[in-house]
C-alpha cells in the first residue's frame, strides 16, 4: 500500500516539475517571438518628438489614414453585402445547383490578392485586354481602375469569402425550426430573417468580417499595384528609400488601426454572446422557396464566382500562349527559384511545428493565466501586417548585429531571419491546428502510461505524440502553403539575390513583363488550392 502511495505521489511530483518546465518553455517561445515587435516601438521612440509630430501631421500622412479607413471600411461592407447573401442562398433556399455554388463561391479564396490586383489591371486598365475586345464598337479608352474603388473591388473580390464560410457555418448550425414559428406569426421572408436567422448569425458574420478587416489594413501587394498611397505602400517605400523613422512612426500608427479593429470585433462579439442558442440543423426543414426569383437568384454567385476566378484564368491563359518569354532572360524562372520557396516554406513550417507544441499542449492540459497568455501571444503575429512585422525584423537585426558580438555572425538579410518572420507570421495556424487535436486526447491515458513507469517525455511520446500528429501535420501544412504566398516579409527580409515565387511576380509585374508572372502565379494557385483541401480536410 505505501509502495502504491509513494508511487503515486512520484507521479504528481513529476507532473508538477513538468508543468512548471513545459510553462517557462512555453514562456520562452512566446517572449522570443514578441521581442522582434518591441524594436519597432523603440525605432519610433527614438525619433525626435518635434520630427515625429511633423511626419505624423503632414497632409500626406491624413491622406494615408483616409485612405487606408476608407479600404477597411470598403472591403469589410462589401465582403458582409455578397457573403450573408451568398451563404443564405447556399444554405437556406432552394436555388438551383446550391452544393455547386457553395464550393465555387468559396474558391476565390485559393487566389492571392496581388495576382487578382495585375490580372485586373491588365484586364480593365485603360489600354487592356477587354478594351480591345471593345475598340471595334468605337471604345478607345476605359475608365481608370486604379486608385481606391479598384482596391476595394480587388480585395473585396477576395476576402468576402471569409464572410460567406463563416455566415455558412453559423446558418448550418441554426435552428430553422424557429423560422417556421416566424412564419406561423405571419412574418414575412425578410421579417424572418432580420428578426430570427440574423441575430444568431451575427457572431459568425463578426468573425468572417474581422478577417475580411485585418487583410484588407494588411494588404500590401493589392494597393501598390493600384496606385493607392495606403500604410502598407507607404511604409515599403519609405523602407527603400531608407526614411526609416518616418516608416516606424507609420508602422505604428498601422498597428493602431489594427488594434482598434480588433477592439471593434471583440465589444460586437460582446454585445451577441447570448444569441447563439437554438442549434439544430437547417436541412431538419424544406428550404425557403424563392419562387420567380429561383433562377435569377443565381446571377449573384455566378457573376461574384465568376468575376474572381474566370478573369485571373483568362488573363493567365492568355498571357501563356501569345506571350514572348525571350524579351528578359533574367525573369525567367529558374529551378532554383522554386526550391528557395520550397525550402524555406518547408523549414518554416518545421520550427513552427516544433516550438508551437509545448504552448499547444500547455493551453490544452493548462487552464491558467499563463497558459492562455502564452497562446495569445503567438496570435499577435498573425495580425500584424507582414510589412510592419518585416520592418520590425529589419530595426531588430540590425541593432542585433550593432552589438558587435563575438562569435556571433551577422543576421540581417540572411535566410535564418526570413525564416523566423514566418514562424512568427504563420505559427498561430500550428498552435490551433494541435491544439485542437490535443484536446481530442483523453488524460487518463497519459495517466496510465505514467502508472507504468513511463517519464512525463516518455508518456507525451508513446502515447500522445502519435495521436496529435493528424493536428501537426495539418497545421504543418497550413504554414507550408501560407509561407509559399507571402509577400511583403518576403520582399524586405530576403537576402540579396535569394529569389523566391512571389518575388519573381511582383519583379515581373513591377517592370511591366506580366508574361513571365505566368508560370509562377499558376504554381501559387495550386498551392493555394492545396491550402483549401487542407482546410475542407479539417473542417471535416
Amino acid at each position: 500500500m505505501a509502495s502504491r502511495f509513494d508511487q503515486l505521489r512520484a507521479i504528481a511530483d513529476g507532473s508538477a516539475d513538468r508543468s512548471v518546465g513545459l510553462t517557462l518553455l512555453a514562456g520562452a517561445i512566446a517572449a522570443t517571438l514578441l521581442v522582434p515587435l518591441t524594436w519597432l516601438v523603440i525605432e519610433a521612440v527614438r525619433v525626435e518628438p518635434g520630427r515625429a509630430w511633423e511626419l505624423i501631421a503632414r497632409p500626406a500622412t491624413i491622406g494615408i489614414l483616409r485612405n487606408t479607413l476608407l479600404l477597411v471600411v470598403g472591403v469589410t461592407t462589401f465582403s458582409i453585402l455578397i457573403g450573408v447573401p451568398l451563404a443564405w442562398l447556399t444554405v437556406q433556399t432552394d436555388l438551383p445547383f446550391r452544393r455547386f455554388w457553395s464550393i465555387v463561391v468559396a474558391l476565390p479564396l485559393v487566389v492571392p490578392s496581388y495576382i487578382g490586383a495585375f490580372t485586373f489591371v491588365s484586364a480593365f486598365g485603360p489600354r487592356g485586354e477587354f478594351q480591345e475586345i471593345l475598340q471595334p464598337l468605337g471604345i478607345e479608352r476605359l475608365p481608370e481602375i486604379y486608385g481606391l474603388p479598384g482596391s476595394i473591388l480587388v480585395i473585396t473580390l477576395y476576402t468576402y469569402p471569409y464572410v460567406y464560410l463563416t455566415a455558412r457555418a453559423g446558418l448550418l448550425s441554426f435552428d430553422t425550426t424557429l423560422l417556421e414559428a416566424a412564419r406561423t406569426l405571419n412574418h414575412g421572408r425578410w421579417q424572418a430573417f432580420r428578426r430570427v436567422t440574423l441575430p444568431h448569425v451575427r457572431p459568425a458574420i463578426a468573425a468572417g468580417a474581422l478577417l475580411s478587416a485585418l487583410y484588407a489594413v494588411s494588404d500590401f501587394g493589392t494597393p501598390a499595384i493600384m496606385r493607392l498611397s495606403v500604410f502598407t505602400r507607404q511604409i515599403f517605400v519609405e523602407f527603400q528609400t531608407f526614411s526609416q523613422d518616418y516608416a516606424s512612426l507609420l508602422s505604428l500608427q498601422l498597428l493602431g488601426i489594427v488594434l482598434v479593429v480588433l477592439a471593434v470585433e471583440s465589444r460586437l462579439r460582446e454585445e451577441t454572446d447570448g444569441h447563439g442558442e437554438g442549434v439544430g440543423t437547417a436541412d431538419e426543414t424544406q428550404p425557403i422557396e424563392l419562387g420567380v426569383w429561383r433562377w435569377p437568384a443565381t446571377l449573384l454567385p455566378a457573376s461574384v464566382a465568376g468575376l474572381a476566378l474566370l478573369v485571373p484564368l483568362w488573363i493567365l491563359g492568355l498571357w501563356l500562349v501569345t506571350a514572348d518569354f525571350t524579351a528578359r532572360d533574367e525573369l525567367a524562372l529558374q529551378l532554383s527559384t522554386v526550391t528557395n520557396s520550397v525550402g524555406v516554406a518547408a523549414a518554416a513550417a518545421f520550427v513552427a511545428v516544433v516550438v508551437s507544441v509545448p504552448i499547444a499542449y500547455l493551453a490544452a492540459r493548462d487552464d491558467s493565466i499563463a497558459a492562455r497568455l502564452f497562446e495569445r501571444a503567438t496570435y499577435v503575429g498573425f495580425a500584424v501586417p507582414g510589412i510592419v512585422l518585416g520592418l520590425a525584423l529589419v530595426f531588430f537585426a540590425t541593432g542585433f548585429d550593432g552589438l558587435d558580438l563575438p562569435l556571433i555572425p551577422s543576421i540581417y538579410q540572411t535566410v535564418p531571419l526570413l525564416i523566423f518572420a514566418y514562424v512568427v507570421r504563420f505559427m498561430p495556424q500550428a498552435v490551433g491546428s494541435i491544439r485542437t487535436s490535443t484536446l481530442q486526447v483523453d488524460p487518463k491515458l497519459v495517466e496510465a502510461a505514467r502508472t507504468l513507469g513511463e517519464t512525463p517525455l516518455a508518456a507525451f511520446r508513446t502515447v500522445t505524440l502519435p495521436l496529435v500528429t493528424p493536428g501537426i501535420v495539418a497545421g504543418a501544412a497550413l504554414v507550408f502553403l501560407t509561407t509559399m504566398k507571402e509577400l511583403p516579409a518576403t520582399l524586405i527580409l530576403r537576402p540579396t539575390g535569394f529569389e523566391t515565387l512571389v518575388t519573381l511576380i511582383w519583379r515581373a509585374q513591377a517592370n511591366a513583363f506580366y508574361q513571365y508572372a505566368v508560370v509562377p502565379s499558376l504554381l501559387l494557385l495550386v498551392v493555394s488550392g492545396l491550402s483549401m483541401l487542407v482546410l475542407l480536410r479539417q473542417d471535416s
